[in-house]
């Protein structure tokens, strides 16, 4: 369902990073991951690329507060009373949130891990929900691209290569985090964490609490195994 939103002065108003590299290394000398521009930042705002929002929008400009836009409806009612757990499926690329009787309560695409990094099996929980996090980066990733030996800080912003939210997991340096690229959700593999677009995480962000539990799964892998002999 499409609305109409009515352009703030808000809206327009920065700080923003108009300029972010791709390295990490050079990400790390900045002071701020914020939105590059009015438009990212509306975009996210309701849950679209910047390009459908320019297409909803036909010749429409984003300097001046009052211009009318024409955008998803992305209103939701309150969060639900009793959630669960979490699914993570690796072999479908969806994280599910259930409620006591299995039902599904909501569920979001997501990158999920790596050959070189895979995602963990079994069970976990949650530890701490971390909104505006900054990222840490230890040389034992061994990311690649990036080719400093020495730890480094990201400071906080939807723009840093951990979003808007961290979900801190019970296994260590894993988590449930967003993304500068929410394009790429479901077509690319992370460093091994699960990576979910920034509005996605926020949402689930608000649903869960430290000790949800957090179920790995993949769905691929078990039907191979029910059906060898």
């Amino acid at each position: 369902m499409l609305v109409t939103y009515e352009v703030t002065r808000k809206d327009l108003r920065g700080p923003f990073t108009r300029r972010i590299p791709a390295r990490m290394e050079r990400m790390a000398r900045l002071r701020r991951l914020a939105y590059r521009n009015a438009v990212e930042k509306l975009a996210e705002r309701f849950h679209v690329s910047e390009k459908l929002l320019r297409m909803l929008n036909p010749g429409v400009g984003f300097r001046r507060p009052g211009k009318t836009l024409i955008v998803p409806d992305v209103g939701r009612g309150d969060p639900p009373a009793a959630v669960a757990r979490i699914e993570v499926d690796k072999g479908a690329r969806l994280v599910r949130v259930l409620d006591p009787s299995g039902k599904w309560l909501a569920v979001y695409p997501a990158s999920i891990g790596s050959d070189e990094n895979p995602a963990p099996s079994g069970m976990a929980e949650v530890k701490r929900v971390v909104r505006n996090p900054t990222y840490h980066y230890d040389p034992d990733f061994a990311f690649k691209g990036v080719k400093t030996k020495r730890p480094f800080t990201i400071a906080a912003g939807p723009n840093n290569p951990v979003g808007s939210v961290w979900i801190d997991l019970s296994i260590e340096s894993y988590g449930i985090h967003g993304t500068p690229e929410p394009g790429k959700i479901g077509t690319t593999f992370s460093h091994g964490c699960i990576r979910l677009t920034n509005w996605d995480v926020e949402d689930l962000g608000s649903m869960v609490h430290p000790g949800t539990k957090v179920e790995f799964k993949d769905e691929i892998a078990r039907a191979v195994d029910e059906l060898a002999p």
